[in-house]
């Protein structure tokens, strides 16, 4: 797997936040979740990380998915 540093930016009522933490949990990737909904510091940051305020974003060392997307989150935590 990878040795990059993985954040997810998400909120407690986000189906595809659940369903990309579940994902990384399966395949036994660890990662830091931020909950925008409540840690404003970190919303500010994904705002202009992302110009926008969808979730998750997420962050696999320099690369930034909006949403959640198994094929690229696969390729990038593999290469």
């Amino acid at each position: 797997m990878t040795t990059k540093t993985i954040e997810i930016y998400s909120t407690p009522t986000c189906h595809f936040c659940h369903m990309a933490k579940e994902w990384f949990t399966a395949n036994k990737v660890s990662f830091i979740d931020y909950n925008v909904a409540t840690d404003m510091e970190k919303r500010k940051e994904m705002v202009e990380m992302t110009g926008q305020m969808g979730v998750p974003v997420i962050k696999i060392g320099n690369d930034v998915i909006v949403g959640f997307n198994e094929a690229k989150l696969a390729s990038l935590i593999e290469g």
